[in-house]
Order: C-alpha cells, then structure tokens, then sequence
C-alpha cells in the first residue's frame, strides 16, 4: 500500500481504538493489537516524517521538551465555587437562587479531585491547553495535554471552542506511577492528586504521557455562541464531539433531589475508579448566569458541597518530639500507615504536652485520625474501649532530643522551647522555612535536600543559600544531582533574590511573625534598613502588631548577628524594599470598613482580603472614623451603632456591586 494511504489509515483507526477505549470504556481491539498498529504508524512517520500530522496518534507518545511554562492570560476568568458543608448551606444556596429564579433546576457532577483545566480549538485543531493558575492566569501546559488520550487532538467544528474540565489520575493510573518510581527509587506520590498536579507540568512530555492522565470535561465557555442553552446541552455538545463526559452528571428539579444525590455518592465514593472530594450543584439553564449574578470572586448560580473530613482508626506505635525552626517541641505520633482522603498517612501531630494530657494519649492506643481542612493529619480521639493496659502514658521531655539542652515552658504558654541558638534541628528547619513555598519559593530546595546540604557543610546559614553556586563541583559528584538539575537549583535561587521584601521578612522566622504580619510590617517599613532602628513603641502602635509581635521584632532587629547576617544578603544581591501590590481603588484607599452579621456571599476573612486588597482597612468595631459597615443579617449592636453615628451602612448586595465599580 502507498505510504501514505496507510499512515491515513493507521491513523484512522488507531483515533477510533483511542476513542473507545478511553472515551466510552468499550475497546474492540485488544491492546496487543493497538500497540502493533501504533508501533507501524511510529515507524512510517519517522520514514516519511512530511506525512506526520499535527494531530497523528503518535503525539500522544509525548516527545517535546521544553524549558519551562509560559503564562498564559484566560480570555474568560476560570472562577472559584463557593462552598456547602451541610444541608444547611444548600438550603440556602438554593433559596438565594430561587428568589431570582423560581422555576431554576439544578445539573449535578462529582467534584473529581484533580486540577481544573482548560483546552481551546481553532479550526477544529487542538491549540492551546492551560493550568487555571489563579484564575485570570495559568500556565501553557498544550505539549501535556496532548498526552491525554481522552483529549481529541481534532474535532470535527470549525468555530473557536474553549471547553474545560478536571485533569486527574485514576486509582489503578496512580498505583502504576508509584510502582514506577519506587522501582527506579524514588519516593512515592502522596495522592492522585498531586501526582496529576505534578504530572502536567512536566517540562518533558514524554513523562507526562507515562502517568496515564484522564479529562472529564464539565463546561463549554461561552455557550451561548454555539446555540447552547442549558448546561446538559452544553455536556451532550461536547459528547458529540469526542470529549469525555462524567456518565454520572445528572440534573435535579429541587434540592432535596440535590441532597439525596449526594447523600449517595458519600457513600458510594470509595467505590469509583478516580477520587472525588465533593459534588458540584449549577443552574441547568446558562441563560439565567447573568441574572443570578457573580460575586467578587464565585458565580451565584454554581456551588460545591465539600465531603467532611474522612475519619479513620490506626494505631500510635510510638509519640517522639520534633524541634522546628523557632526552637518549638512538638510531640509526633507515629501510626500503622493508614489511608486517608486518597493519602497514606503514618504520623499525625499531637501539638503539645497539654493537648495530649487533655485526650489522654498513649502509646499502643487506638486513635480516631483526620485530615484537618482535608489537608494536616491529627488524632481526633483515642478509642479507649480498645485498650488491653498495655499502652504507654505520655511523658513530656524534659531536654531537647538533638542537642540536649533543657527545655523552657514559659508562664502561659503551652509550648517547650530549645533555647539553644546552636541547635542543628533549630538551624535546619529554618533553612527549610526560608527556602518554602510561602516564605522565598525556591523551588527544589525541599526539606531532605537541605538537611543533606547542612549535613555536608554546604549550607549552614541563609546566606550560605546564595553562595551554594561557589560549590557546584561539589555538588556534580554527589548522587541524584545532574548538571541539568544542578543548573536549575541554582537559576531558581537566583530568581528568588528578586521577592518583594514581606517573602523575606516571613521566611526569616521571626517568632510570632507570620505570613499576614510580615506584608504589615513591609507595608510599614518599606526597607530592610529601616527595622534596624525600628522602636516598640512605634511598631504596637501599627494596627495588628500587638506587644508580643513588637517585642519580638524589636529584639530581632536589634541583635547584631542578625544585623551581620541581613547585610550580608543585602550584599548578596536579594531585595530588601517592598513594593505594594495592592490595587488602589477610590472607593476603598484609606477608608475604614466594620463588617457586622452573616454574610451569605463571603467568608468574613475573604470579604476582609477583598477591601485590604484594594486599600481598604477593616475594623473591629464602629466610631465617627469608620466609612462603611456592611451588614449582613442578624446584624446586632454595631449597625445600631453606626445607624446612631451616621455612618454609610451597606446591604451584602451594595457591597458587592462596590468591590465590581
């Protein structure tokens, strides 16, 4: 056959096989036969490469390189849903609804635990794939997407088409990719999750078409351009057109159906291929979007009820300290590994000597684990009826597990201190805190490369970091650290000199400093060399920086090692002046804001973000400075208040429509 004839054939056929196997789930060749097929077409490409097209199957093998994200800007902004925990929470999203539109029923979809995404397609061509990022804008992720093989690379539509959905990895995927690594001696993926997190933003392809990557597609962007009006129209458009659609979406006329729906897939949810972290709820008719309306920052119309967090028993073989950066002890259970939300779990923090005296915890007991926000595992109870008096009663230390100096418990407080500046465990776990995500980002100095780096007499100190480059023949002989990877340490070091100086206030230390105080005192003390001459009482009289915060800082900026050590960097190159990021706006620069009552559309801390984002302060309480109160129902003595003084009261609504000007 002429080659050419035969590669349109193969490739052909191996889009159909593709398209049944991973989009209906119902092949017809056996993998045997796909793989020879795919095998053939690999060869006859790389014979005659002018016959590979751009959407040929052979792209899926993954075979680009790149040398990092570009950043992409979302035409439409890729918004967050608020939130449900509890039958209560949906009542009220379905009366706030409904007084807009009576007659509104609901489309129903298992919120998969993944990454949201997004994939765009001109002429029918696959151009284009994003991370959602922050909303407004993410990374080009187009050489991984094409890895997915339940992704069509073409459709057959002509018109500019933007769908989006939840990349994740199936359970059997995320067990293969961990058998993977450990045998080639990596450390396992924590969850699905974050190994599909991980996996799309693999600069090499080529790795990312290994890990067995899936899409549920659950949104056409602006549908009304392609005659759509409901959202299940929206799904069955996308269907037809060869995207993956989740079988078990379903639509609901009232909200009892809604919470009946899931009430069975809380129960069903360990049952599914992939996991789930919740259930999505959106009005079925998209022509009511705009009516229903927008917050700041979530559509009125969509809300995602969250699972609660799972509870699990295991059982505590031993309780040992760990010392963090500030000198802290912090008692650690170590637990017969147990599976929870999707992670393996073997330790659990116990907080403090008073926290497990008040729940009586022991060695050898039986203890209730959860994830705290889904995320930080903790003892939840000891199943006492389960002890044989075998168990161990807790007892605090008394010295520091790795330097041996006595510990402190100072009047008040519920936590031991090492007071020993030389400690190791101090020293490293600062380095660890330095080099964090929160704190200077720097990519790829993570927790054991650290404590390797120390314990090579590498990296001592913070400044230490920034002559790490100094010592690359070093690091060239040691296991695991190729010249590429070498490369790429020391370029994000040298990127992180460039933060704005609250990342380095935070990943400093400072006791009772955290990442809130440390854009505060920047936003104050707009350069590293004003702290030096910083005085308590100007600092407490900064609104959030109370006499701990001030005395801490004080005595920091005061001691001349630390002063030594931050001149240092400043010599080293890394920013020491802060530049304000915040949107000034006229309605909210300078103004005061009291926020009184229940607020339906925010959490009182993000409606506190929003005005000191654009320049705003909040408040806790109402006088003749105050600009604004924004109340919220059962608004009590505060509106009273601010009714008797005159001040500008705004509804939730007004509010809001403030935020949009």
């Amino acid at each position: 056959m002429d080659p050419k004839q035969r590669v349109k054939e193969l490739q052909r056929l191996l889009k159909t096989y593709n398209y049944e196997y991973y989009v209906l789930d119902n092949p017809t060749v056996s993998d045997q036969e796909f793989d020879a097929l795919l095998h053939e077409l690999i060869r006859l490409e790389e014979q005659y490469p002018e016959l590979r097209t751009e959407d040929s199957p052979t792209v899926r093998v993954g075979s680009v390189v790149i040398d990092k994200f570009e950043k992409v800007e979302h035409d439409h902004p890729m918004m967050s849903l608020a939130n449900a925990f509890n039958e209560e929470d949906l009542r009220s999203f379905d009366q706030r609804v409904r007084k807009v539109y009576p007659n509104a029923t609901y489309n129903i979809e298992l919120k998969i635990d993944g990454l949201a995404g997004s994939i765009k397609y001109e002429g029918g061509s696959l151009v284009l794939g994003a991370t959602r990022g922050n909303g407004v804008v993410g990374e080009n992720i187009t050489t991984n997407v094409k890895t997915i093989k339940s992704i069509p690379l073409s459709i057959n539509y002509i018109l500019p088409l933007e769908v989006r959905g939840e990349i994740f990895m199936s359970k059997k995927s995320f067990e293969k990719a961990n058998n993977d690594r450990l045998s080639e001696g990596q450390e396992p993926f924590k969850n699905p999750r974050n190994a599909a997190s991980g996996s799309v933003r693999q600069l090499d392809s080529k790795i990312a078409s290994k890990r067995g990557l899936d899409m549920f597609i659950y949104s056409i962007v602006d549908p009304a351009s392609h005659g759509l009006t409901s959202h299940k129209q929206s799904l069955a458009f996308a269907k037809d057109l060869g995207f993956k659609i989740n079988p078990l979406s379903t639509t609901c006329t009232s909200i009892d159906d809604v919470i009946e729906y899931i009430d069975t897939y809380t129960n069903k949810r360990h049952d599914l291929s992939y996991d789930i972290d919740g259930i999505v709820i959106k009005v079925d008719d998209v022509t009511m979007y705009d009516t229903i309306g927008y917050t700041a920052k979530s559509p009125k119309w969509a809300i995602a009820y969250k699972f609660p967090a799972e509870e699990v028993i295991t059982r505590i073989n031993s309780i040992t300290f760990q010392v963090g950066r500030t000198g802290q002890i912090t008692p650690v259970a170590n637990l017969d590994p147990v599976i929870v939300q999707g992670s393996t779990v073997s330790r659990a923090t116990l907080h403090n000597e008073d926290y497990v005296i008040d729940k009586d915890i022991r060695e050898q007991d039986y203890v209730v684990i959860k994830k705290a926000g889904d995320i930080i595992p903790e003892v939840v109870r000891v199943v006492t009826e389960r002890r044989t008096g075998n168990e161990n009663p807790f007892h605090m230390i008394s010295q520091c597990p790795v330097c041996g100096s006595t510990l402190v418990r100072n009047e008040g407080e519920a936590d031991h201190y090492c007071m020993n500046p030389h400690c190791e465990a101090k020293k490293i776990e600062s380095l660890i805190h330095f080099a964090s995500r929160k704190a200077m980002n720097i990519e790829g100095l993570g927790d054991r490369i650290i404590e390797q780096f120390f314990n090579d007499g590498l990296v001592q100190s913070i400044p230490d970091i920034y002559t790490l480059h100094n010592h690359r023949m070093d690091l060239v002989v040691k296991e695991g650290f190729g010249q590429k990877s070498i490369q790429k340490l020391l370029d994000n070091i040298e990127a992180s000199k460039a933060n704005n100086l609250d990342k380095l206030i935070f990943g400093l230390g400072i006791r009772h400093v955290g990442e809130k105080v440390s854009k505060v005192l920047a936003s104050n003390y707009p350069s590293l060399e004003a702290f030096f001459d910083c005085k308590i009482e100007d600092l407490t009289a900064i609104d959030e920086i109370g006499d701990v915060i001030a005395s801490s800082v004080y005595h920091y900026f005061h001691d001349e090692d630390i002063k030594n050590m931050l001149l240092q960097l400043h010599m080293l190159g890394l920013n020491t002046s802060y530049t304000s990021n915040i949107q000034q706006k006229a309605e909210f620069s300078g103004k005061t804001f009291v926020l009184t009552g229940k607020l339906e559309q925010y959490k009182r801390d993000e409606a506190k973000q929003l005005i000191e984002s654009m320049g705003g302060k909040v408040s806790g309480s109402v006088s003749t400075k105050t600009d604004y109160v924004v109340a919220g129902t059962d608004a009590g003595s505060k509106l009273t208040k601010a009714n008797q003084l005159g001040v500008t009261v705004l509804t939730e609504d007004e509010f809001t429509a403030l935020l949009e000007k």
